[in-house]
């Protein structure tokens, strides 16, 4: 239930000079921001709880030239994560965004560091497919939950004002189009008013929302959606009623490796390291290097849209770093088979097709065009997954300052959208996404929406 209003009929109970609507990352992301520019700030959460999509992901936020990456001597720079952006999105990313997100994540998590004691730590080990340096900060616990735990106590302890059970269902706008408040469905069926003078949305994406996936993502239409249910499409369809544009449209965030029916995410660093994806026939059917989220379509294509993730010994002593593959051991969701007849026998297929799959050549392109350095050796251990959808990268068109824009090109005067509510920085296609790429929104777009509504409310610059 989503409705654009008259400002005429807003009869505001209190009011907030900045409401933000969602409490994920991007979402309190901003609140510290804003209250770090002494901006009262307001957040409305949907759920009980705070968790959005950020607490379904695993946490890590990549950023080139930060403290944290100079601390341990790491020569990256923002030029150089941009042209990853561009290169895993053949060239189509928003360059402006791409610009501005690259820029902003570095103040960005310095400041979470400095200011707010958040302990970054890189990622070790392996590089994600388009990484050129290790960039990826995440917290100790490699855990999305954790990463907006912290954040939620960080807003709460500023005074920002986070309210739960509070979907936001009304926009209202004036004959100028500025919004002027938001009517809020709390848990007794009853709608609360609340005005104000700047807006950002910060909710998620449409991944769940049917139609809208039928519309944009025809290939995930009858896919397992992973994501968080406030992904209804809200933002995109205010933004819709309201003049505003929309754009890459067909970009998304799969995830090639959801296992089943255990429901937890099995980290693609398995595949990065040497480990493969075979079908119920036993056979390898593309390059999975390429990137967990456009393996999640060639996943859903598979016979029952499953598939298998094959490793051994070496890549099982990395995934175990990893929480998510620790609780999946624990709930049984990883077999260990000690030859190849017995991997053929959990697949169900044939032991001589599984061994001449598995015999693949060394230090030259496979018929998918990745090369291997060494065959897996048993014991093998495997995972049942299927290809699922996380959340969308497409949304409401926003410019450099994550302004709103109308479809012939003007802003709409006082309301900004980033994270999933708005378009990322993955192109128009699933090809395009760069692991990161959701939580380098929220969080960019966080530091420049909080920024910008400073500004405009007449608050202190930092």
């Amino acid at each position: 239930m989503t409705r654009v209003r008259p400002a005429g009929e807003l009869k505001a109970e209190v009011h907030a000079p900045a409401v933000i609507v969602g409490a994920g990352a991007c979402g309190l992301g901003a609140a510290i921001f804003l209250r770090d520019l002494a901006c009262e700030t307001w957040v409305l959460e949907r759920d009980a709880v705070a968790r959005g999509s950020t607490a379904l992901s695993s946490g890590f936020i990549p950023a080139a030239a930060t403290a944290a990456q100079r601390a341990l001597g790491i020569e990256d720079s923002i030029e150089m994560f941009a042209q990853d952006i561009q290169a895993k999105a053949a060239g189509m990313a928003a360059a402006h965004l791409v610009k501005a997100y690259t820029q902003a994540i570095v103040p960005a998590l310095d400041h979470l560091q400095h200011e707010h004691g958040f302990e970054w730590e890189i990622l070790d080990g392996f590089l994600y497919p388009g990484h050129r340096r290790r960039r990826m900060h995440t917290l100790a616990q490699r855990q999305g939950q954790a990463l907006i735990d912290r954040l939620l106590q960080r807003a709460q302890a500023l005074e920002a004002t986070v309210v739960t059970n509070a979907q936001v269902v009304d926009l209202y706008l004036d004959e100028q189009q500025h919004v002027r408040g938001v009517g809020v469905l709390r848990p007794d069926q009853q709608v609360e008013t609340i005005g104000c003078d700047a807006l950002l949305l910060a909710c998620n994406g449409y991944g769940g929302d049917r139609d809208l996936v039928r519309q944009h993502l025809g290939a995930m239409q009858d896919a397992l959606f992973a994501g968080h249910q406030g992904n209804d499409g809200s933002a995109v369809k205010w933004g819709q009623a309201m003049g505003a544009a929309v754009a890459d449209m067909g970009a998304y965030q799969g995830h090639g490796s959801w296992a089943v029916p255990q429901g937890i995410l099995l980290t693609w660093a398995i595949m990065v390291e040497g480990g493969v994806q075979l079908n119920q026939q036993g056979l390898r059917f593309h390059d999975e290097t390429h990137g967990y989220s456009e393996a999640a379509a060639a996943v859903v294509a598979q016979t029952d849209a499953l598939a298998w993730c094959v490793f051994d010994d070496p890549i099982l002593k990395l995934a175990g770093s990893f929480p998510d593959f620790v609780s999946l051991q624990n709930t049984g969701g990883v077999v260990m088979a000690q030859d190849i007849d017995a991997l053929a026998g959990r697949i169900g297929c044939a032991s001589e097709t599984l061994a001449h799959t598995l015999n693949w050549p060394l230090e030259s392109s496979d018929n998918f065009g990745r090369k291997f350095k060494r065959r897996l050796q048993a014991p093998f251990y495997a995972v049942k997954v299927t290809g699922a959808l996380f959340h969308t990268q497409g949304g409401l068109d926003i410019d450099a300052h994550c302004r709103v824009r109308r479809s012939e090109g003007t802003c709409l005067p006082n309301l900004w959208a980033a994270g999933g509510a708005a378009r990322g920085v993955s192109g128009p296609e699933v090809s395009g996404y760069l692991s990161g790429n959701g939580l380098l929104s929220a969080l960019a777009g966080a530091w420049i929406a909080a920024h910008e509504i400073a500004q405009y409310l007449g608050g202190q610059h930092a």
